[in-house]
């Protein structure tokens, strides 16, 4: 908001302005002309206002009609016909003021520090009341009041007596606040609407909006990733792809200075010269057009054409071609990269791949990470990779991968971690899995299962094969859970035993004792007789002890409950381990070992097969109460 003047005065100069009477459409030119001819400062000046004179007329480029001097009564009739909004009328008003030095001791308004501010466009002015401002009421508060706001906007250039309908509003309240505090005084400022015109709508010309293409700017502290720069848009059903703004022509106004403000001209120069095919619908309506997907994809531009693409053939993902493509795991996007070249990477250095689908034809690079829902790997990974996806097929892994069902055909020790998992061939690793199966299992290869480990032909030594009911991080975090909260009750019942055992003892005692206040209480109410307090309270207490031993056993046997059911939960995290099964089809080579790691105690049973042995199917049994072997079991 800007603001045209404030009303704190200066104390008085020694030289003087004879008081001077002038005729003038601009008061603030005519006091600097004032002060500048005297030598004097321009706030040291003030003036009265002695007559206010409004003039209008119509004008065009051809004719300028004579100004015409109107009073109030027709300046509401312009209000009612919207004369204002009408191009060729002017308005304009000319004051006869009184202009004299300032006598600053004796203005009873020195702290009440007042000015007038308005918007950009001078169509909403306003009053702002300085913090700080202190006034005491007089019976003429209102009346100078009013000549203070007139004095202000006529310094400001703003017609006084027009557009400023609520002025008496805002007087008759400030007046009633200042005389209830009798000395006023503002902590805070106070900004009040005190005139309001006909505010322009803004002409908007026409935009074309790519939504797809918007990227999100970087903060101050954010690294710029110039890695990702958006080779792939990814796209879903029903999204504002491009929108069409339609130009809008604006409509005029007038401010509080009677200026007529005339929108400026439509420019249309983005009107869409593209078309869309079947995968994108358009929506038009008075405002814009709108472009949505019809379905999941990538938005691609071919021959002038917009459409929505699923499936997308590239020679690399590197940064010098594509850099990083994140598109989302339920894009749609199905992805090809057909590099081939044993020596080349067809998955570039640290670059990163978030697809529906990918099919990679060569290698997996250093630090290169690729998550998606179903993946091929038709070369090998870097030992620094990571590959991540629900359906996941890698030729030779070194890497680490994640998954649900897994296919290794050569693992080169990398790691697997995952639910159903296939290898053809392990020369080392480390692989982790509900169920594992190996077709050819050679040297220094660590697989551990929740339920069940297979090797077809066992061709190396230095393995460890683990059954381990927690192998899964949701496992493990539910029995440490369910151990705290066993804690928890243990302690709680132990506590609350402690407790009934001390309460039945005290009523088992005081029962004699009860049932004599009782009989006596029983006597006394039959005969009309005041109940001692005494009886009555020692009645009470007895009552209350027996009511919260009944609750507490209440409570003991709730949390015995609990405590079953989760002592329940526990075991069946071992029982499965019984369940569980390694297998070797092959004869055992070399030294090998087979550990159950057991929930509840929580030990670990090892076994190494002896070699040349014809063992296959090996299980954790029970042998005596309390204790465990490794031993070959029915498959």
């Amino acid at each position: 908001m800007t603001l045209f003047g404030s009303g704190k005065k200066e104390s008085p100069t020694i030289k003087k302005v004879r008081p001077t009477v002038i005729r003038t459409q601009n008061v603030a030119k005519e006091l600097m002309a004032l002060a500048k001819s005297y030598g004097v400062k321009v706030e040291t000046l003030d003036f009265n206002i002695l007559e206010v004179q409004t003039y209008t007329r119509m004008a065009d480029d051809k004719n300028e009609t004579d100004w015409v001097e109107i009073d109030e009564f027709q300046i509401e009739e312009l209000d009612e016909n919207d004369t204002f909004l009408n191009p060729l009328f002017e308005i304009k008003q000319v004051y006869e003021v009184e202009i004299y030095s300032k006598d600053a001791d004796n203005d009873p308004y020195r702290d009440f520090y007042l000015a007038v501010g308005a918007n950009a466009t001078k169509c909403k002015i306003y009053l702002n009341i300085k913090e700080g401002s202190s006034v005491s009421y007089i019976p003429s508060f209102a009346r100078e009041l009013h000549v203070l706001i007139n004095k202000s906007k006529v310094r400001a250039g703003i017609l006084i007596n027009i557009f400023d309908e609520m002025m008496d509003d805002v007087i008759s309240k400030i007046s009633a606040h200042v005389k209830i505090q009798e000395n006023a005084f503002y902590e805070t400022s106070e900004t009040i609407l005190i005139a309001q015109s006909y505010e322009p709508t803004l002409t908007r010309n026409d935009e074309l909006v790519l939504h797809f293409d918007k990227k999100e700017k970087p903060s101050e502290h954010e690294r710029i990733n110039y890695a990702s720069r958006g080779f792939i848009h990814s796209v879903h059903k029903d999204e504002l792809l491009i929108e069409y703004i339609k130009a809008k022509e604006g409509i005029p106004g007038r401010n509080c200075r009677g200026e007529f403000m005339r929108p400026r001209e439509l420019e249309i120069s983005h009107e869409p010269t593209f078309t869309v095919d079947e995968t994108i619908k358009v929506i038009e309506t008075s405002d814009n057009i709108e472009y949505r997907a019809k379905e999941n994809g990538y938005i691609a531009f071919e021959n002038n054409v917009y459409l929505i693409k699923t499936d997308v053939d590239i020679g690399e993902i590197s940064f010098k071609t594509t850099g990083s493509i994140s598109t989302g795991l339920d894009s749609d996007v199905s992805i090809n990269v057909k590099e081939a070249d044993a020596i080349k990477d067809a998955i570039g250095t640290g670059m990163v791949v978030e697809v529906s689908e990918i099919e990679v034809e060569g290698n997996v690079g250093p630090n290169a990470r690729v998550d998606a829902i179903k993946a091929t790997i038709g070369g090998q990974t870097h030992k620094t990779a990571q590959i991540r996806a629900d359906e996941l097929k890698i030729h030779v892994h070194k890497g680490r991968a994640y998954g649900k069902h897994i296919h290794i055909t050569r693992l080169e020790h990398g790691e697997i971690d995952g639910d159903i998992i296939d290898i053809t061939q392990a020369l080392g690793g480390e692989v982790r899995g509900k169920e594992v199966a190996i077709e050819i299992c050679g040297s220094y290869v660590k697989a551990t299962a929740s339920k069940r480990i297979e090797i077809k032909k066992l061709h190396g030594s230095e393995n460890v094969f683990t059954i381990d009911p927690l192998l899964k991080k949701g496992n493990k975090k539910g029995f440490d859970e369910n151990e705290k909260n066993i804690k928890v009750l243990e302690n709680d019942i132990k506590s609350i035993s402690r407790e009934i055992e001390s309460y039945t003892k005290t009523i088992k005692g005081n029962t004699a004792t009860f049932n004599d206040v009782k009989r006596r209480l029983i006597n006394y109410k039959k005969n009309g007789v005041k109940m001692p307090e005494s009886f009555v309270k020692q009645y009470k207490q007895f009552q209350k002890a027996v009511e919260h031993l009944e609750s507490i056993k209440k409570e003991i046997a709730a949390k015995k409950d609990q405590l079953l059911l989760l002592t329940t939960r526990t075991a069946s995290y071992q029982d499965n381990i019984f369940d569980a099964r390694i297998i070797n089809r092959d004869r055992w080579v070399g030294h090998n070992e087979i550990r159950f790691k057991l929930v509840d105690p929580p030990i670990e049973i090892k076994f190494n097969p002896p070699e040349g042995s014809l063992g296959k199917v090996f299980g954790l049994v029970e042998v005596d109460d309390g204790e465990y072997a490794i031993k070959v079991v029915k498959e």
